[in-house]
């Protein structure tokens, strides 16, 4: 709450558009990403609670990882979907559909009695999910009044980042103490206010029932049946590629290889079709205005580096550092503060500084900051893991404010609906191809250096000889015999080899991110010059 009277406090309190009919925007704003939050939560609360499912389920670890991809592959089919689907229900009415099929599904996911059940309530879940963070973006643009519009998106940044960073710790917090069936529990009461505040703050502004009218041929809203089922094909198979592609050797599988076939053909006809349909499903048209394309690439590349890094960070300090769940999920939460701290600071400096030159210097400050985790030694501790967070914090936080507002800047305020829909699917996608970026990368340096330097480490070698006497010498005196002492003692290199093998992929896989997220840095040089107050400056 506090954050919110900072929010508040940093831009001009001028009347309540019009749109809101006489509501506090501000409330409107918690309610929607009090939404947006939960199913944010929900991708990434669950992960560390898979072996306790896998266990009380009766099933292998392995399959358990379905309960996570079910939902990923569900959430990508609605996602570009959701402007289609609002203006088919209402936006809403589809909205508040949304939430309850999101709360109630979550109920049946606690009380699942098998594997088999928990996928298909977690698909439903995901269906629900998919459409909240998409409905919730169009509705801030159309409820704000620009010069409010910054401090808008300055709360739904705080969602956006924070959600995946708590995720992870509260989720082995809850499954430590009570039960993994609570973490899916937790959602209900959050969904139940959501619904219930819904319902007496939002409505339909009046653009997009203009919109919706316009669209219909009588009573019919004409549907595009071949674009549903051409993105419902494309981007489903193209999510369980990128979720399981890894841990399945990728084109090594044939089940992985023939999905990436369908996905391919699928996607490039869904493209060709919604592009000429003269009532597309997703209306990509929209991406010929400049500002709105370059916007999309920085939100895919704003979650490539993010995600990656939030997946990258948590498993090298419990691999190499031994670190628990809960403790290496910490270390990500002081970025997530460092961007709400910085949030009400950056809606008062992106009018004077420009969206240009903020851009420019978010993207190096991010850089820069993958190229810090990249010089991390195997003797760093948590204060130094979360300096090197927040410095990233630092970079993100001068970002998501300008980029939305890029976005919006020259898009008619009939199309906020359908762009919102197109900007989280690049942000959804950039971070599911981050996250699969770095966990095959991670695996194919780990094996490069470990084949290096095995190569250049043998029993002749001296250095290796004098470690392996002098760790059999101490281990003779903890009451080891001498054959054993000497077998554990090359065990002891081949671990130790290990380590930095591992250690050296994660240097790798940091320098990667760093050039990704530098391609943001050219891009600031393209943009067309636009009112930095708000969004629909040009409108």
């Amino acid at each position: 709450m506090a954050a919110l009277v900072s929010l508040r406090a940093a831009v001009p309190q001028s009347a309540p558009a019009s749109r809101s009919r006489g509501h506090n925007v501000w409330a409107i704003a918690l309610t929607v990403t009090l939404a947006t939050f939960m199913e944010l939560l929900d991708t990434s609360i669950s992960n560390v609670s898979l072996p306790h499912i896998a266990g009380g389920l009766g099933t292998s670890y392995d399959e358990s990882t379905w309960i996570l991809t079910s939902y990923l592959v569900a959430n990508a089919v609605v996602l570009p979907m959701s402007a289609w689907l609002s203006q088919f229900f209402g936006r809403k009415r589809y909205y508040m559909m949304s939430v309850a099929l999101f709360t109630a599904t979550s109920l049946l996911c606690g009380a699942a009695p098998n594997l088999a059940m928990l996928v298909i309530f977690r698909v439903l879940q995901g269906a629900g999910g998919g459409g909240l963070a998409p409905v919730e973006q169009a509705i801030l643009v159309d409820t704000f009044p620009k010069e409010k519009l910054g401090g808008a998106f300055a709360l739904y940044s705080m969602a956006i980042v924070t959600a995946p960073a708590i995720g992870p710790p509260l989720g082995g917090w809850i499954t430590d103490s009570f039960s993994w069936r609570w973490v899916f529990f937790i959602n209900i009461p959050i969904g139940i206010i959501s619904l219930m505040l819904s319902s007496q703050l939002l409505h339909d502004p009046p653009e997009f029932t203009a919109e919706r009218k316009r669209d219909r041929r009588g009573s019919q809203l004409r549907i595009d049946y071949a674009g549903i089922i051409l993105i419902a094909v494309g981007f489903a198979c193209l999510e369980v590629v990128l979720d399981r592609g890894e841990r399945d050797d990728w084109l090594r599988s044939q089940f992985i290889a023939t999905f990436l076939v369908i996905a391919v053909i699928a996607i490039a006809a869904a493209v060709w079709r919604e592009w000429h349909h003269h009532d597309p499903v997703v209306e990509l048209t929209l991406l010929r205005e400049r500002n709105f394309a370059i916007a999309n690439v920085y939100y895919f590349l704003f979650a490539f580096g993010l995600f990656g890094s939030t997946v990258l960070i948590p498993e090298m300090l419990q691999t190499l550092y031994g670190y628990t769940a809960t403790d290496a999920g910490l270390v990500l939460g002081p970025g997530a503060a460092v961007i709400t701290i910085l949030a009400p600071v950056v809606v008062r400096i992106v009018p004077r500084i420009g969206a240009r030159r903020l851009l420019a210097a978010s993207f190096t400050i991010a850089a820069l900051s993958m190229l810090y985790y990249s010089r991390l030694t195997p003797a760093t501790d948590y204060f130094h893991f979360a300096l090197a967070r927040c410095f990233q914090g630092f970079g993100y936080a001068f970002m998501f404010v300008p980029v939305s507002q890029l976005a919006y800047s020259y898009l008619p305020k009939d199309k906020n609906n359908k762009g919102s829909s197109l900007t989280n699917l690049c942000r959804n996608w950039g971070g599911s191809f981050g996250i699969a970026f770095v966990t095959t990368m991670l695996e194919r340096r780990s094996q490069y250096h470990q084949s290096v330097l095995t190569s250049h480490i043998s029993a002749a070698d001296i250095g290796v000889g004098q470690f392996v006497r002098s760790s059999s010498r101490y281990l003779l005196t903890r009451a080891t015999s001498g054959p054993d002492a000497i077998h554990q003692a090359h065990g002891l290199v081949n671990r130790l080899m290990t380590q930095q093998a591992s250690m050296l992929a994660f240097m790798d896989c940091f320098h990667l991110l760093m050039l990704v997220v530098m391609l943001g840095l050219p891009l600031a040089l393209l943009i067309r010059h636009f009112d930095a107050g708000g969004a629909g400056a040009a409108h």
